[in-house]
């Protein structure tokens, strides 16, 4: 699988305006071992998205999250957007540690891209999780997010 890391971004900042908004960065969209893809985004620090104890807010953590496991699927399935629609079906997030300063996400599919294009094939919607990991940018976990995907047959 190539994946080309700027279109990525390009393509999620064009069609999510809110991370924009936020400022979110794109650090890196790569392939990973047995067809998975691995994106990592960043929240700078900005009082902007602080909460009331001087983090990133929740919401702020969220939609980084929920952007991070995007790139992952526009990674994975862009090539299918003639036939497909990728849609957010549901997320969990749980917030372990308060995060101070700027935050990366590091988002990873959760299932072998064949096997969704191969249910997709099969006239199927298929479902996938996406995992993603928020920390501090020295490293230090901060948060957890899983957002289940599907591909809605065009």
């Amino acid at each position: 699988m190539t994946v080309d890391s700027r279109q990525v971004a390009a393509g999620m900042l064009a069609a999510v305006p809110f991370a924009r908004t936020l400022g979110i960065e794109f650090v890196e969209v790569a392939p990973e071992a047995e067809g998975g893809v691995r994106a990592v985004v960043r929240l700078p620090d900005s009082p902007a998205t602080h909460n009331h104890v001087g983090g990133p807010h929740a919401g702020a953590m969220f939609t980084l999250g929920e952007t991070a496991s995007g790139a992952v699927v526009l990674a994975a399935f862009g090539n299918l957007l003639d036939r497909a629609t990728p849609l957010a079906v549901r997320a969990e997030i749980a917030y372990r540690k308060l995060a101070i300063g700027p935050v990366l996400a590091t988002a990873r599919l959760g299932r072998p891209a064949t096997d969704v294009v191969a249910e997709l094939d099969a006239g199927q919607r298929p479902e996938f999780p996406v995992h993603v990991e928020i920390a501090t940018e020295a490293g230090k976990p901060t948060s957890e997010l899983t957002v289940v995907w599907t591909l809605r047959p065009n």
